[in-house]
């Protein structure tokens, strides 16, 4: 199950990505030569119109082959020979598909799961909350006269504070003052026995899904500055067989843990392809640009043997990564 969870999320993400290239280069008049989903030789195909769909046997990787994408063609209608405008939307599609699949996705979650507020669902029988009088339907709108607009507040109000706190609660459109002692949990925060009350809101989880979006992007970005700079070792990045493993261990959580681990996965496909390295859309993004300041001093032919050479770095690091996945997953099983 965990190569089909893996096969599937491979697809998907890569299928989302080269859809977004395929969609925009019909909306910019860009003839599509090929649309395949996988790499190796084709187990399904079939040509419609000017273009040829296939599904190949290797189930990771997929293309949308564009006339004259990296060689000159005469072609009017090829992808070399369009305005500077287009070649961009047509390169950044790709990893705009995948970061609208990341929000919604987390959007989904968020709608799934709820938004937690600052009403009492439940309060746990024996605790100080129960002592202190507060009430399952209680909104705390205030922990030690500072006001809580959403859980993370409270939560932090409660369980920074010391002995006890004092809350105020609106009950039946009246404010109360209580006073609730506090106790340890597990981890060391300070708690008072109250679970909150999950609202499933469209436009909350909406909210939510965006800057959840926002939040893992500006995480992505840090990390990738802390490769560069040295502070995070290249050792740590993970190929295919490290996803595959990440699935097998996301899936025993359950399913809305496998989504988020896809939107996860997807947003880092559309950062690391809007690198500006050769063979990466960003790289791609930044020849269109550099092309038109400079104009003919760049050919098609010079570029793609660029973009070719950044493919064998690529595959070369594709390899390392897979090595080191190998050396760190599957060696201890025969240790």
């Amino acid at each position: 199950m965990t190569i089909i969870y893996a096969i599937i999320m491979f697809c998907l993400l890569i299928f989302i990505h080269e859809l977004g290239h395929f969609m925009a280069a019909k909306a910019c008049g860009v003839k599509v030569n090929e649309f395949a989903l996988g790499m190796g030789p084709a187990i399904f195909k079939k040509q419609k119109g000017e273009t040829l769909y296939a599904l190949r046997a290797i189930p990771i990787g997929g293309y949308c082959a564009m006339e004259g994408e990296d060689e000159e063609s005469e072609d009017a209608r090829a992808f070399n020979n369009k305005p500077a405008w287009k070649k961009a939307i047509i390169v950044v599609a790709g990893a705009a598909m995948n970061l609208i699949l990341c929000i919604l996705f987390l959007i989904i979650i968020a709608l799934y799961t709820g938004t937690v507020t600052t009403t009492i669902d439940q309060v746990t029988a024996g605790s100080p909350a129960e002592a202190a009088g507060i009430q399952s339907g209680d909104k705390i709108v205030a922990v030690d006269q500072k006001k809580t607009d959403d859980w993370a507040s409270l939560v932090t109000a409660i369980g920074t504070a010391k002995e006890e706190v004092t809350l105020e609660v609106e009950r039946d459109g009246q404010n109360l003052t209580l006073t609730s002692e506090l106790t340890e949990a597990e981890d060391g925060r300070m708690v008072i026995g109250i679970v909150p009350v999950r609202e499933h809101n469209v436009l909350t989880a909406i909210k939510d899904g965006t800057v959840n979006t926002w939040n893992m992007t500006k995480m992505m970005v840090d990390t990738f500055r802390q490769l560069f700079t040295g502070d995070v070792s290249v050792k740590e990045l993970s190929g295919p067989v490290g996803i595959v493993y990440a699935v097998n261990d996301t899936a025993q959580y359950g399913f809305v843990y496998l989504l988020y681990l896809t939107a996860l996965i997807s947003l880092n496909l559309a950062i690391v392809n809007m690198l500006p390295l050769p063979a990466l859309d960003g790289g791609r993004l930044l020849f269109i640009i550099v092309r038109k300041i400079t104009g003919k001093a760049i050919t098609d032919e010079m570029e793609g043997k660029v973009h070719f050479i950044g493919i064998m770095l690529l595959f070369a690091l594709m390899i390392y990564v897979t090595w080191n996945d190998i050396v760190r997953f599957i060696v201890p099983i025969f240790n």
